[in-house]
């Protein structure tokens, strides 16, 4: 293979063996490159291969002119050796004549003028240094095919580029171009992997804080409600026995509520509840007088006992000045009397408890003291001539007494009864065995169980009640201090019974009395209930005023059956 002319970049083969400097192509696929003088190889256009035809692209040319570039040059040669036999020129000619159009660049019509010159991108090796690939020159000859120019070795040493326009070659087939690559791309999808990562990693402690926040709100509200977790267990006192102390209220309440009944009462259009207790084992009880007054002569009475049992009762006996009755049952057995106590033993702040059937709530039972002693009162009245009055010398207690406790017991602190609940101050200020409906206040009353003895005894034996009597005729219109004896008698007879222990004790109308056995008297009431506190046969001494002077006067009490 012949070489090339020194020193003129881009010779090519031509088919004859000589050398032609190849034609930059224009863009529209003219080559205007001026021919050497002693050029003779030129190769007409019927040897130009593969019938090489003008390029129809072709504007101001001849045939000859408009041949294609011959195939490249071999990769193995350099493009600075020139053919053997060749001249090299003196100077550089121009790569391109005249334009005799003065055409501007990339104007119509005419030849266009080059382009300026393209970077090819070159491949890059591993560490990022760009190698070279040397320019592809075409053959000047005319008919001379374009072929692309052979692929450059990596190791082949670039040829020098002594002309800057041989590097451009619209129509030459790109260089094989490596792939750009990054500098460190496994450093860099590492840092991606790792930001990922941490992204995901930062995302997933947000939700499992979340989650966790909104249990362990649930948890502590379930705590704060609760307590815990688990099942609610509290702490509770084991079983203990149920004996109590036999003083204690408690105790006292289990050994008398056996022997404490609650009676229903009706007749006449009336009905009521009250309660008693049972006196001995033969079904006598004691209630008050106006417990079974609604039942009459033929109304009904039932008695209902602790366990629950009934059984019909009638009326023994009884006695409205005292308030007391005794009724009875027949063919109830193990009936358990309740032991009496001693009223005289009683002092002012004495524990004392209350069992009855307040407002018909039976086995009641309340607590409270002796709250006083002798407390003259007197209940009922409701007939008007005063029959129905009971004149009472009553202890006074604060334990709760409310409608139908009347009748029930009132026990020591060793559960002995020593009265008989009776009355209670109402709101309202009145003072009636039942206290209107409004209740306990705190004022009760019990006649004293000495006097409630007597009667029912006399009560059980007799159907009937004495009453201890002066003999004399009181004035109850009298508002003065003391108890006055009337001008008249009730009756149209003397105010002083002839022969009775009044007029034996020198007593006279119009004295007052103001005191009984020393202790002061205020009304003719309180008079009354003095002497009632006794027995028929007792000695009272008397102390009165006469004229203005004071006198003492001693007398043996009378009975009057009465009642």
């Amino acid at each position: 293979m012949n070489e090339g002319k020194p020193g003129t970049p881009g010779a090519s083969e031509g088919p004859d063996g000589d050398f032609v400097l190849a034609r930059p192509e224009r863009p529209d696929g003219d080559y205007e490159l001026p021919r050497p003088h002693d050029a003779t190889a030129s190769t007409p256009a019927a040897d130009v291969p593969d019938g090489g035809a003008p390029d129809p692209r072709h504007r101001g040319g001849t045939s000859a002119d408009a041949s294609e570039p011959a195939p490249a040059q071999s990769a193995d040669i350099p493009a600075s050796t020139p053919a053997p036999g060749a001249d090299a020129p003196a100077h550089p000619q121009p790569l391109h004549d005249p334009d005799p159009y003065s055409t501007p660049p990339y104007g119509e019509p005419g030849p266009w003028a080059p382009a300026p010159p393209v970077q090819h991108p070159a491949a890059t090796p591993a560490h990022g240094v760009a190698v070279g690939v040397p320019p592809v020159p075409h053959e000047a000859a005319p008919a001379a095919p374009v072929t692309p120019a052979a692929p450059v070795a990596q190791d082949a040493p670039a040829a020098p580029v002594t002309d800057p326009w041989a590097r451009y070659d619209p129509w030459a087939a790109p260089a094989a171009v490596a792939p750009l690559q990054q500098a460190d791309p496994v450093e860099e999808d590492v840092r991606r992997r790792r930001g990922r990562r941490r992204r995901a990693l930062a995302g997933g402690a947000l939700v499992i804080a979340l989650v966790s926040g909104v249990a362990g709100g649930v948890v502590g509200v379930q705590l704060e409600r609760n307590g815990g977790i688990g099942a609610v267990e509290l702490p509770q006192a084991g079983v203990e026995a149920p004996d109590r102390d036999p003083d204690s209220v408690a105790g006292i309440a289990a050994q008398a509520l056996p022997s404490v009944v609650t009676l229903h009462v009706s007749g006449g259009g009336k009905a009521g509840t009250g309660t008693g207790f049972v006196l001995d084992d033969r079904g006598h009880i004691l209630t008050n007088d106006h417990v079974v007054e609604p039942a009459g002569e033929d109304g009904d009475i039932t008695v209902t006992f602790h366990s629950g049992d009934t059984a019909e009762a009638t009326v023994v006996g009884r006695d409205s000045g005292y308030d007391l009755a005794v009724v009875r049952v027949k063919g109830v057995r193990g009936l358990a009397p309740l032991p009496l106590g001693n009223s005289d033993n009683v002092r002012v702040g004495d524990p004392v408890v209350a069992i009855g059937a307040p407002f018909d709530l039976a086995g009641t039972v309340t607590s409270g003291i002796i709250s006083a002693r002798e407390r003259p009162i007197t209940a009922g009245g409701e007939k008007g001539d005063g029959s129905d009055v009971s004149y009472v010398d009553a202890l006074q207690t604060d334990a709760p007494i409310n409608p139908g406790n009347s009748g029930g017991p009132l026990l020591d602190g060793k559960g002995r009864v020593i009265g008989i609940n009776s009355a209670i101050r109402s709101a309202d200020g009145g003072l009636d065995p039942e206290g209107g409906q409004s209740g306990s206040i705190g004022l009760g009353f019990a006649i004293p169980i000495n006097q409630g003895k007597r009667v029912a005894e006399e009560l059980i034996e007799t159907g009937k009640a004495t009453h201890p009597v002066i003999g004399i005729t009181l004035d109850m219109e009298y508002s003065g201090d003391g108890a006055r004896v009337a001008a008249e008698g009730s009756d149209g007879g003397p105010p002083v019974s002839t022969g009775g222990p009044g007029a034996e004790a020198g007593i006279r109308p119009g004295d007052v009395i103001t005191k009984v056995d020393g202790r002061p008297v205020h009304s003719g009431e309180e008079l009354i209930v003095k002497t009632r506190a006794h027995r028929p046969g007792d000695r009272l001494e008397l102390t009165l005023e006469r004229r203005g002077e004071e006198r003492t006067v001693s007398l043996v009490l009378g009975s009057s059956d009465d009642g």
